[in-house]
């Protein structure tokens, strides 16, 4: 089997038999669901993978990722000197050549690499859709503390124009950049670039302290209630509940049905399953651990509905004010 005659997919599939499924579960988490499904086809209708395959699609991945990192930390010219020192001109060119034409170098690599401070004083006086589109290319940790500083009012506008941003040409990306006083990103794209949407604002809100997020929310929630439900949702995944405390877990389970959690903990991870058997009984624990083996082939769809049930119960009972959800670095208990 030739490796070039490979597409993506068939490559990726390889790196995620290599890796094992106790690996491969776990990038399946940051995976969207129409991508772990055809990678799952793949590695289905994938017969034997030969040891030279394997080797080369593995070399492949590290270099990229080598790459990857180089480019991060210094841009494409110090990704490519790196690249020949340790490998050659010509097979660094071939690596950068086939990481740019997957990756587009994200605008505003500079502001990434400023304090948020700094970065405040600049752009709080600037229009919320201004500030939205920053932010939507800043690394969360920065975007939630200049969202916290931000006046209560701007708060609200910026995070909906965040949560609700899509496409923005290069042009208004280079006339913002311009106007930060810095270098164009290396590498402008031509086509139109995307950044933003409710994975970003809800990554960005998940890190601010709590006072900021409820004013954001409840704002929101009148502004748009189906925008701010969204977000909600997204903002407790049912693996988070590892952040919870022992008393907090035993609460939870009190309100949940035994089949939902049986159902919920079918494709979790070790680790979730743990905590939760760690604050039941012993018998309790073993009897929800015969329902999930024998439970027998369950429904993505399904499994993911009973996680959210568990996390609607785990958002009622903090409204309630019986458990805390530390956020934005608070030092919070459970009261």
């Amino acid at each position: 089997m030739s490796v070039r005659k490979l597409t993506g997919k068939q490559k990726a599939a390889i790196l995620l038999i290599s890796l094992g499924p106790e690996l491969s579960s776990q990038i399946f988490q940051h995976l969207r669901d129409e991508d772990i499904e055809e990678l799952t086809m793949e590695i289905a209708s994938m017969r034997r993978v030969d040891p030279e395959t394997r080797d080369e699609v593995l070399q492949e991945f590290n270099d990229m990722y080598t790459a990857r990192v180089y480019l991060d930390q210094g841009g494409i010219d110090y990704a490519r000197d790196l690249l020949e020192k340790a490998l050659g001109a010509d097979k660094a060119n071939e690596i950068i050549q086939r990481l740019t034409a997957s990756l587009q170098v994200r605008p505003f690599d500079f502001a990434r690499k400023t304090d948020p401070g700094q970065l405040l004083n600049f752009i709080q006086n600037e229009h919320p859709q201004t500030i939205a589109l920053i932010l939507a290319y800043l690394n969360s940790e920065q975007s939630s503390m200049i969202l916290s500083a931000l006046p209560p009012e701007k708060q609200v506008d910026v995070a909906k124009r965040l949560a609700t941003l899509d496409r923005t040409t290069p042009e208004v990306l280079d006339e913002i950049e311009s106007t930060l006083e810095q270098r164009l990103s290396a590498f402008a794209v031509d086509d139109y670039t995307m950044a933003g949407g409710i994975d970003s604002a809800v990554e960005i809100l998940s890190q601010v302290d709590r006072s900021t997020e409820r004013t954001i929310i409840d704002a929101l929630e009148e502004e748009d209630p189906e925008l701010a439900e969204e977000i909600r949702k997204r903002m407790f995944v049912f693996e988070d509940i590892i952040s919870l405390d022992d008393r907090s877990i035993q609460k939870i389970i009190r309100e949940v049905e035994s089949k939902e959690l049986a159902k919920a903990l079918k494709t979790s991870s070790e680790e979730v399953a743990d905590r939760i058997y760690k604050n039941m009984s012993k018998r309790a624990a073993e009897m929800l651990k015969e329902d999930i083996e024998f439970m027998g082939p369950v429904r993505l769809r399904e499994i993911e509905e009973a996680q959210q049930k568990i996390v609607g119960v785990i958002r009622r009972l903090e409204e309630a004010g019986e458990i805390v959800i530390s956020r934005g670095g608070e030092d919070e208990i459970v009261v």
